[in-house]
């Protein structure tokens, strides 16, 4: 005896199949927008932590050369002779602007204030008595918190933008970084030579 299912079992069958189907690709879709949502609102907030971290750079550089520069008047009137090895404060700010964000204009800023500040070194050499004036003392001690304000603050941008740069690179992050145009920032640099030239020793 032939027992057939009827055909209304089997199209009963073949939609439930379809359904399912359908749930599991739904699924699928909604699974895969919400990664590459979050995904891409992970690259904004990486981005808007690396523009934070900039922010804090530009302000240490500014206060940095804020106090550089009032040491090298006090220098001046020291070293009225010196001016081969003083460095021209007047020329340093003509390509850096403050908030602009460039991070080569920062890097060269902040490498012509470790000339300055080196310059600086050199005439306390020739003028010991220098490290007898407050002003001067009070200055310098100032200078080294705000220059370890400004390495904390590169440590903090540069560690953000290797956690960013890695991201973007990365699949299948890559994927949506590319979509975004997402691009590799520039790291903030700074060497371990020029960073002592700012210490200044009493």
């Amino acid at each position: 005896m032939n027992h057939m299912k009827p055909a209304s079992t089997l199209i009963g069958i073949g939609a439930i199949v379809g359904i399912v189907i359908a749930a599991v690709v739904v699924i699928l879709i909604i699974a895969l927008v919400s990664w590459w949502v979050k995904k891409m609102n992970f690259f904004r907030q990486m981005q808007v932590k690396i523009k934070e971290a900039l922010s804090g750079i530009d302000v240490a550089l500014t206060k940095r050369y804020d106090l550089l520069t009032k040491q090298y008047n006090i220098v001046k009137g020291y070293a009225k002779h010196e001016n081969e090895t003083l460095v021209d404060v007047t020329k340093m700010r003509a390509n850096y602007h403050e908030g602009s964000g460039d991070v080569k204009a920062m890097n060269d800023f902040n490498n012509q204030m470790n000339q300055l500040s080196k310059s600086i070194n050199i005439v306390i050499e020739r003028y010991p008595e220098l490290k007898a004036n407050t002003m001067f003392i009070s200055l310098s001690n100032s200078c080294t918190e705000v220059e370890e304000h400004l390495q904390a603050s590169r440590r903090l941008f540069n560690a953000n933008v290797s956690t960013y740069n890695q991201a973007i690179v990365t699949f299948p992050g890559s994927i949506v970084a590319s979509a975004i145009h997402a691009t590799p920032e520039e790291f903030f640099k700074a060497d371990e030579e020029k960073r002592q030239d700012v210490k200044m020793e009493f």
